[in-house]
């Protein structure tokens, strides 16, 4: 593992695209903050000035900008639209004033299907995001849920980029250890296995979804979920399952990956080696991480080495280019 003290003392082959960047607008710091205080993790900052002074440090060239955290109570629709109106159309007039330096995956109201609906349009249509941002689970409900389906229709028609990013799975963490340490990509891993058991990125090849933190545990373990492709299943109940081990771990190789957290010695060949070729990019996940734990990562990625040809430049920007390819336009 990478150690997350070490100074960043060498410099990337070009300037990275970080396609999991976070935005705190200033109505909900001191909500984020809370958020993290309750679970012991340090408390983030962000600010345009700040996290532009990061990117040029660390050769982030463009941040893509998303907003991790619930964005209401389970049992308020109401609020959780408009946050994400709010959020969204903040981050939205960073990425007008700056668009060499930002884009924009929006936020989606989950569960309310309805107001992901609407959400997705107004971000997609007049807000020009980038893509959508999900959480691996809209208080306790999974991405592959069948009354989810309208907003996949509607993400594939559009050929969406989705960002799922973890958040906590229901139940209570284990003591003394916070949920972004082990919760959060357990819940990857369960979104990720959900969707594909369900289906989802069968029926609706057109949109790419983002696992951050390198898919979680998904690419250490994909042979052994495979096995789920052997049990019964009912059509009515899943439908288009993958029907062989092999077939299922083709459907687990459509995800991309980003590399936040995650380029240790274990970790990164394990990556590699199971990814689509195109399929690995950039993250930096700040400030969730913060800056002095999270660059014994860049440095690990700059250095390992094993790299093809072409390879890291590809990680580092080409990936994120071909999946939005409006970055590589940007001024």
């Amino acid at each position: 593992m990478a150690d997350p003290q070490r100074t960043h003392s060498v410099r990337p082959d070009t300037q990275r695209i970080d396609v999991h960047q976070h935005v705190i607008p200033p109505a909900h710091s001191r909500a984020i903050a809370a958020r993290a205080a309750a679970v012991s993790w340090p408390a983030p900052a962000w600010d345009e000035q700040s996290a532009i002074a990061m990117m040029d440090r660390r050769s982030i060239d463009t941040a893509v900008l998303s907003y991790a955290a619930p964005l209401a109570g389970p049992d308020d629709p109401a609020a959780a639209r408009e946050t994400a109106r709010s959020v969204n159309e903040y981050t939205a007039e960073l990425v007008k004033n700056r668009p060499d330096r930002f884009g924009h995956f929006a936020a989606l109201p989950l569960p309310d299907v309805d107001g992901a609906l609407a959400e997705a349009a107004h971000s997609l249509d007049e807000l020009n995001a980038d893509g959508v941002m999900i959480l691996s689970n809209a208080h306790g409900r999974y991405p592959g849920e069948e009354a989810f389906e309208p907003l996949w229709a509607e993400l594939d028609a559009r050929s969406a980029v989705v960002l799922v990013h973890p958040t906590a799975p229901p139940g209570a963490p284990l003591p003394q250890v916070p949920p972004p340490l082990a919760d959060f990509p357990y819940d990857t891993t369960r979104a990720a296995l959900h969707m594909t058991v369900r289906g989802v990125l069968r029926r609706y090849p057109r949109v790419k979804v983002i696992l951050p933190h390198a898919g979680g545990f998904l690419p250490y373990a994909a042979s052994r979920f495979a096995l789920a492709a052997l049990l019964p299943h009912t059509p009515d109940t899943v439908p288009q399952v993958p029907a062989t081990p092999e077939d299922f771990v083709a459907d687990l190789r459509r995800f991309y990956f980003d590399t936040a957290i995650s380029p240790g010695l274990a970790t990164l060949p394990c990556l590699l080696a199971f990814a689509a070729p195109g399929h690995i990019l950039y993250g930096s996940d700040y400030p969730m991480l913060p800056e002095d734990w999270s660059t014994g990562f860049d440095t690990a990625l700059d250095t390992y080495p094993s790299w093809n040809p072409g390879q890291l430049h590809a990680i580092n920007r080409g990936n994120a280019e071909h999946l939005i390819p409006r970055l590589a336009l940007a001024p």
